[in-house]
C-alpha cells in the first residue's frame, strides 16, 4: 500500500506577551498512513526537536472558528490585518501560546485534504494490510 506525507516547513511565532513573540521554525506534517492526526515538530535551536500530535479535525475546524478543549486548542484571529491561527498548547512541561500564517496552514491542509478527504479516513488504517495478511497465510 503506497503511503503520502504531506509536509511544509514554517515559521511560527511563538506568543510569550502581547508584546513579545518569537520565531520558530516549524514542520508541518500528514501522514496518510497515520489518516487522522497531524504532527508539529518544533525546532527550537535544540537536538531534541519538540513533537505534538493532534486530529487534523482539530486544525482543519480551527482555521475558521474556535474549537478544541485541554491540551490543544486552535482558533482563527487577526494580527495586524493578517489571519493567523493561533494553537495554545499545555502540557505537564508547560503552556505555549502558537501563531501560524492561516493561509500556509490552510494550503497545507487543503493538501492533506486531497491526499485522504474528510471521512475517507477509516479506508486508509491497514484494512488491506490485514486482509492481505489473512489471505496470504
Amino acid at each position: 500500500m503506497h503511503h503520502t506525507v504531506v509536509e511544509r516547513e514554517l515559521e511560527l511565532k511563538l506568543v510569550l506577551s502581547p508584546e513579545r513573540s518569537v520565531p520558530v521554525p516549524a514542520l508541518l506534517s500528514y501522514r496518510s498512513e497515520d489518516p487522522y492526526a497531524v504532527h508539529i515538530t518544533f525546532h527550537i535551536n535544540s537536538e531534541h526537536p519538540v513533537d505534538w500530535t493532534f486530529a487534523r479535525d482539530l486544525l482543519v475546524e480551527g482555521v475558521f472558528r474556535p474549537c478544541g478543549h485541554g491540551d490543544v486548542r486552535v482558533w482563527p484571529t487577526k494580527v495586524e490585518g493578517r489571519g493567523v491561527v493561533l494553537m495554545a498548547l499545555s502540557s505537564p512541561d508547560g503552556d505555549a501560546l502558537l501563531e501560524a500564517p492561516a493561509a500556509q496552514v490552510s494550503a497545507w491542509l487543503e493538501r492533506t485534504l486531497r491526499v485522504v478527504p474528510p471521512g475517507a479516513e477509516g479506508g486508509q488504517l491497514g484494512i488491506d494490510d490485514a486482509l492481505d495478511q489473512l489471505l496470504a497465510r
